[in-house]
């Protein structure tokens, strides 16, 4: 019985199958690498803009505006993109896009530093930009931006329309008499003849801004109400334009 019982156990033990060692599967992730495509903006056309200041125009700083696209709409009114790329020294120093509503055939690009009719340093960090016909009684778009330390801001735009002394625009004035201006402030300025009288006409003031320099941002406040005139006055057109 011993050995039937020892042959049992064998063959018990013969029968088992050996348990397999667990399967360790090494997977090395995929090295994927993405591509980022730069799209260049094609151009229709390439202005070249000259900076005017004091009458003098520099060649190593200038404004290229770049014509991205245009469309007409069914009243044949022109809208166009562009994108103006600002040089200083000849090396791009930043850019800007902006649309244009109501474009003539034949406009024109302008530009000149300062503030006009505030008394600013040569080489201002303001640049005011003009788009229109040059002829009188066409509108203008203008702009006006702050360029200093590679920093650029739009801070105002307007429409400038003008014919012979008669018009609409924009006048800046200066809150200190310091020549490095911290603020200063803007109104329009509408004058037009007095019943077709072309030796009187009618003034007046609206939209008066005023503009705080923030950091490097100018930061601009109504201080009317909009659109709405808050000054006005007859005034004999040679002594208007005197005291303009």
């Amino acid at each position: 019985m011993k050995i039937q019982a020892l042959f049992v156990l064998l063959f018990l033990i013969g029968c088992q199958k050996p348990k397999s060692e667990p399967q360790i599967t090494n997977t090395t992730p995929e090295n994927k690498t993405q591509t980022v495509s730069i799209v260049e903006e094609k151009f229709l056309k390439t202005d070249t803009i000259s900076i005017s200041d004091d009458g003098e125009t520099s060649k190593e700083n200038y404004i290229l505006a770049h014509l991205l696209d245009q469309k007409a709409d069914k009243d044949s009114v022109v809208t166009a993109r562009y994108r103006l790329d600002f040089y200083l020294n000849k090396t791009k120093t930043a850019d800007s896009k902006i649309t244009i509503k109501g474009i003539e055939k034949g406009s024109e690009w302008g530009a000149k530093y300062g503030l006009a009719s505030v008394e600013m340093p040569k080489k201002s960090p303001f640049i005011q930009i003009s788009f229109g016909y040059p002829a009188c009684g066409y509108t203008s778009n203008n702009y006006l931006y702050y360029l200093k330390n590679n920093h650029l801001q739009l801070v105002h735009e307007w429409n400038v329309i003008s014919d012979s002394g008669w018009g609409t625009w924009v006048r800046f004035e200066n809150s200190t008499s310091k020549t490095n201006t911290e603020s200063f402030y803007c109104k329009t300025v509408s004058f037009e003849p007095e019943n077709d009288n072309d030796e009187i006409g009618t003034v007046t003031y609206s939209d008066s801004i005023v503009f705080r320099l923030s950091g490097n941002h100018w930061k601009k406040q109504l201080l009317s109400a909009k659109d709405k005139v808050y000054f006005e006055k007859k005034i004999p057109f040679n002594e208007f334009h005197d005291l303009d």
